[in-house]
């Protein structure tokens, strides 16, 4: 019914829309951190999900698309950088060690859907290219 790079798009938009919501980013001082406790990390991953539905919105436009699913990709890697930032710096106390939590690494899942995504634009990509080519 949809072609493949909508699946892994709704992945990413469930993953960033979500778990965030779920998964604390790490504990401190037994206390659980969610995204929503820094501006920065609320407003990336709403970008990403706009970006996410955009592209999912865009279906007949593939470069549109493709464009889209690399900024994304920049978003969730500029995220994942901020979290590995923040986990570095805060752990320099010994009374105040934060442990990693599971939404740390949703940037990283993120972007491998966005890669697999990709891909498929590509491939739909060339595939029309190649029946242009036969006309």
């Amino acid at each position: 019914m949809f072609r493949p790079q909508t699946y892994y798009l709704i992945g990413v938009l469930l993953i960033n829309g979500i778990l965030p919501f779920v998964f604390p980013l790490w504990k401190l001082d037994g206390k659980e951190v969610y995204f929503m406790s820094n501006v920065a990390y609320s407003s990336l991953f709403g970008l990403s999900i706009v970006l996410s539905l955009l592209s999912i919105l865009s279906h007949t436009k593939r470069q549109q698309q493709f464009v889209m699913g690399r900024l994304n990709i920049i978003l969730n890697l500029i995220l994942l950088g901020l979290f590995v930032y923040h986990t570095l710096n805060a752990s320099g106390g010994t009374t105040a060690v934060p442990e990693k939590g599971v939404g740390m690494f949703l940037p990283i899942f993120s972007i491998v859907l966005l890669v697999l995504a990709n891909k498929a634009i590509k491939k739909d990509e060339d595939l029309v290219k190649s029946v242009d080519r036969l006309r």
